[in-house]
């Protein structure tokens, strides 16, 4: 039995670019890879990347179905990306309870993100990944090799810049022999307190190593002769006054929690289309939980520009990889790892996911049969011809200077 028919959402990310592209272009600096997720939100599912015609082959009825972009920002191209993986990763689950550790980066460190993203999420994957393997190597906790998927989030539920990478960690280690599984405590981890000030530190140390090589060229305050020096120092001074927030909340429940986990979270975007609410053209207004006052649902307003602004700081560097695997999932080693693990806890082999395609996919998780005639409802809808992508439409002038 199907689920109910998911229902196109009434409003999406691309008619509010599509309304206010001009304006925020000529407003805002727009980089490279911004502009790239501009265009692709514009061009999804539109003749400007073609498609091919699909004819009926009982009432004769044509249809045109153009292709998506396939941007990874963008709302409607990841439902089946993230289930394909999602499955694909049920083969390197154990049989064993897995932890969901966050570790945030503080605000103040939001201007130096904008301007150098890549080395401040480089470096947050680095410190916060070194720190757990730390943590399972030390007796006190585990003494073994954990393993862990981390998976990178730029955002908060209002669009804000909100960075922190979530961790799906092993609830064990294998032991540095290799001859045993060592489980953790029950209802216990790391604490998260020491996790928090050693991942305070080795992100200092990193990010102050960073500045001395030059690597932060270019960041305003922190790039300016003498007050440079001055000014990174009393950015580092305030970053060591305060906790920095890293929590761990209770094992998943088996290993399909696991994995309903991984499909929530590992190809989010910053906002889905069932967020928005309406837009009148000027103003946008979406839903949006608020999880420092009681996880209440509220209702945001932005003007149009505004919002896109908020969309397009959550774009990630060209080639950026934001899901990574570590320890016992490190890429290199990961099946003769894992296949060691379910030895030693006494786990099957399991079955790798049977290749399928999206037509049945589509199915299977929406209950739509996108290969049943849209008018007759009887036939079937035959694949007859390809059409071309569209001209191109002309490079839209971006404003000059550096980003704001």
């Amino acid at each position: 039995m199907h689920s109910a028919p998911a229902t196109r959402p009434a409003l999406e990310v691309a008619d509010i670019v599509r309304a206010c592209d001009t304006a925020f272009r000529a407003e805002h600096w727009v980089s490279g890879p911004q502009d790239r997720v501009l265009r692709a939100l514009l061009e999804c599912r539109t003749a400007a990347l073609g498609g091919h015609k699909a004819q009926c082959d009982s009432c004769g009825h044509v249809t045109i179905q153009y292709s998506s972009c396939r941007n990874r920002h963008c709302p409607k191209c990841q439902t089946l990306a993230a289930t394909r993986w999602v499955e694909r990763q049920g083969a390197h689950l154990l049989d064993i309870d897995y932890w969901h550790v966050v570790f945030t980066l503080p605000h103040e460190l939001n201007p130096l993100a904008q301007t150098h993203p890549r080395l401040l999420y480089n470096l947050l994957f680095h410190c916060a990944s070194r720190t757990l393997l730390e943590f399972g190597r030390n007796p006190r906790w585990l003494g073994g090799e954990i393993g862990f998927t981390m998976v990178l989030h730029t955002w908060g539920q209002n669009l804000s810049q909100h960075i922190h990478v979530h961790c799906v960690v092993t609830g064990g280690a294998l032991s540095p022999d290799r001859q045993r599984w060592i489980p953790a405590r029950r209802g216990f981890l790391f604490p998260t307190k020491a996790l928090s000030k050693v991942f305070r530190g080795k992100y200092l140390e990193a990010l102050t190593q960073a500045h001395r090589k030059g690597d932060l060229r270019g960041a305003g305050d922190v790039d300016q002769g003498r007050h440079d020096a001055d000014a990174f120092d009393a950015l580092v001074t305030r970053l060591r006054t305060h906790d920095w927030v890293v929590y761990a909340k209770p094992p998943f429940a088996g290993v399909g929690k696991v994995l309903a986990y991984l499909g929530r979270y590992t190809h989010r975007v910053a906002i889905s289309n069932h967020r928005l609410l309406d837009f009148d053209g000027e103003r946008v207004r979406f839903r949006w939980r608020d999880y420092a006052h009681g996880n209440k649902q509220k209702i945001m307003s932005l003007t149009s520009t505004e919002f896109v602004r908020r969309f397009l700081l959550h774009t990630l560097p060209r080639g950026f990889a934001r899901i990574r695997h570590f320890g016992l999932l490190a890429n290199r080693l990961r099946h003769q790892r894992l296949a060691h693990c379910r030895t030693l806890i006494g786990q099957c082999t399991p079955q790798a996911p049977t290749p399928e395609t999206v037509d049945a996919m589509m199915l299977r998780l929406t209950g739509i049969d996108i290969t049943r005639c849209p008018r007759c409802h009887q036939g079937r809808l035959l694949r007859a011809a390809d059409t071309a992508p569209s001209i191109a439409r002309p490079p839209t002038p971006r404003a000059t200077g550096p980003p704001h």
